[in-house]
């Protein structure tokens, strides 16, 4: 296991004089030391697309360890295509998050409308639950058709109870709801990703959606894995390959449409280690089941994870402007983790970035930025990092060579950005 250690000599008030700016402060820790991080000012390098140790054949395609979310592998994970089924994990957790604040009921029932059924349901051959039309159906029940049979009129039924209709629903509950958990790129035309050009993800934030749903709805996540249901006197399998196909496999969705291809998303547990993994745009289903398989094994078999940093340590320093110290420690509240190769030959780049430097005065606990690590030119895991004193405003003289530094400093950056 190797760490970069900056070229410059680590001071830990090296990091905090760019006016207002992002700054990167690099490592100086081994693994399994738990030392500090000191600063260094250097620009952050951009993440890899491609990591070696793995031949993957989808288009697209994301590995994630799910407890620190660090990605052990990805392939054009950053571009957009057509969602197909998975895209149901977005109304899925429109519904849980609404039941988890109290908006909506279990037991609440919607109607299956005319639209449902036709769109969705017995006449429309696609996946669906065979809800009747005009019947009423719960919320639980619906949810169990959308999961687990990938019930195109429960998902319609879902959106036309909770928001009027389908657009609305996909626009004003979707749309809203994703980019409060950070997909910035996703878009949602309708609510189980039949074929719309509106609807668009990335397999990274399908990756960052299916990680949301398993770690804050464990109740509802048991969905996922439950093997059939029966709706109208009529069983269905669940369409996951996965259950029935790799120990610990206990989730996600697949998809298909022509336009976006067979997809997956899906997940594992071993030896108390959790992987996600999502692939898009692959010709067929056996093709899609053995390239999901096949990425989970190679994580499970050739990673292990490790403690860089332990919760509460302090990781490095921040600095301050205006305050009675130049400086303020920093702490992950967290233990910083991340999945490293077995074999030990990976190399990771840590640093802590900020906006800075940070106001007087700081509180403790205060969020200040966040540590980034980087396994082999990849960001591998991201955890935030807090105040762990508090500072306090310093003196008037404090103030004005804190404040003369930083009008030089700044004058200099817009000179050099006229360059």
């Amino acid at each position: 296991m190797a760490f970069h250690f900056p070229p410059t000599r680590p001071s830990r008030f090296a990091a905090g004089w760019l006016a207002r700016g992002l700054v990167a402060a690099g490592v100086a820790l081994s693994l399994g030391w738990g030392g500090m991080l000191y600063a260094a000012n250097q620009s952050v390098q951009g993440a890899k697309k491609e990591e070696a140790g793995f031949d993957g054949d989808a288009p697209t395609a994301i590995l994630i360890e799910a407890s620190s979310g660090s990605v052990l592998f990805e392939k054009n994970a950053d571009e957009l295509r057509a969602p197909s089924s998975m895209m149901k994990l977005m109304t899925a957790e429109v519904v849980f998050n609404a039941v988890k604040k109290g908006d909506i009921k279990l037991t609440d029932e919607y109607r299956i409308s005319e639209n449902a059924w036709r769109k969705g349901g017995a006449p429309s051959g696609s996946s669906t639950m065979f809800a009747a039309i005009n019947s009423k159906v719960s919320v639980d029940d619906l949810l169990h058709g959308a999961i687990i049979q990938s019930g195109n009129d429960a998902c319609i039924a879902l959106a036309e109870g909770m928001a009027g209709n389908e657009r609305l629903f996909a626009t004003d509950f979707m749309t809203k709801r994703a980019r409060e958990l950070g997909l910035t790129k996703s878009t949602f035309a309708n609510s189980n990703g039949l074929p719309d050009p509106g609807n668009k993800m990335t397999v990274r934030e399908l990756g960052i959606l299916a990680r949301h749903v398993i770690l804050d709805y464990p109740e509802f996540y048991k969905l996922f894995g439950e093997k059939e249901f029966t709706w109208n006197k009529i069983r269905q399998p669940n369409r996951n390959p996965l259950l029935n196909a790799m120990e610990g496999a206990d989730g996600l969705k697949t998809g298909f449409t022509k336009e976006g291809g067979y997809g997956m998303v899906g997940s594992a547990v071993q030896n108390g280690t959790r992987l996600i993994v999502v692939v898009n745009g692959l010709e067929d289903s056996e093709d899609r089941a053995t390239e999901a398989k096949k990425m989970l094994e190679w994580g499970f078999r050739n990673f292990e994870t490790r403690t860089l940093i332990a919760a509460d340590q302090p990781v490095g320093y921040a600095k301050v402007f205006g305050g009675e110290s130049r400086s303020v420690k920093l702490v992950a509240k967290d233990p910083v983790k991340v999945m490293v190769h077995k074999n030990g030959g990976d190399k990771l780049i840590a640093r802590i970035v900020y906006s800075g430097p940070v106001r007087a005065p700081v509180r403790e606990g205060q969020p200040v930025g966040v540590v980034r690590v980087w396994r082999s030119g990849q960001i591998a895991v991201e955890t935030p990092v807090y105040a762990a004193e508090a500072i306090g405003t310093g003196s008037t003289m404090r103030r004005a060579i804190d404040g003369a530094s930083e009008l030089v400093i700044g004058m200099f950056r817009a000179g050099a950005e006229k360059l």
